[in-house]
């Protein structure tokens, strides 16, 4: 059958949502915490690289992105982020990287203290990290190996549902093909995808 349903950016940004785990138990331990509220307009940025990481942040909507900055301003984004997912974790007391919204987007904000003194929400992050982990895997093999077709072609399959996963049954003998509304920049994909824009707009072609 073939997919005609239009595909939007938000349907492949986020790896942490579908982790291990019952959504249903976080939602009531979620409840149970004092979290505030923060809505963003595209391209705000949640918070800078180096800033003070007192915070745990979930995604309610929209997508966020995670990027850091080299000395000569050149940019490379880590990861792309959607709802459900967590963000804001580390080992110390600073971020390691920046966070900006690619969309409007709400974000709760949960006090990292109350985080860490409940052994049942640290199971969660901890979850949620290794989900993370594993996608910066795939990262790390599309940075390190895969030819410029092969990551924007890996980067489109995100969107696509149950495409480019591990089980993928693959394109069926009847016409497949859907539309994708991306809400990333041409820059922004390449800065993910660790090449040029002139690359992105290439292979696009």
């Amino acid at each position: 059958m073939a997919l005609t349903e239009r595909f939007t950016s938000d349907g492949g940004f986020g790896v942490a949502t579908t982790a291990d785990g019952d959504p249903a138990e976080w939602g009531a331990l979620r409840d149970t915490l004092v979290a505030r509220r923060q809505t963003y307009r595209a391209h705000d940025v949640v918070y800078f690289e180096g800033d003070s990481a007192r915070s745990i942040y979930e995604l309610s909507t929209g997508a966020v992105m995670l990027y850091k900055l080299l000395p000569d301003g050149r940019r490379q984004v880590v990861e792309v982020l959607g709802p459900g997912d967590l963000f804001g974790l580390g080992l110390h007391d600073h971020h390691d990287c920046s966070a900006e919204t690619l969309v409007p987007s709400t974000v709760a904000i949960y006090n990292r203290r109350d985080v860490e003194n409940s052994s049942a929400l640290r199971d969660h992050v901890t979850r949620c990290a290794l989900a993370q982990v594993q996608a910066m895997h795939d990262h790390a093999v599309l940075l390190g190996r895969k030819s410029a077709y092969e990551r924007v072609a890996t980067f489109i399959m995100r969107f696509i549902p149950d495409r480019g996963e591990f089980d993928c049954p693959g394109p069926s003998s009847e016409p497949d093909k859907g539309a994708i509304a991306l809400t990333m920049t041409r820059q922004e994909i390449a800065d993910y995808l660790g090449l040029t824009i002139e690359t992105v707009s290439r292979v696009f072609s």
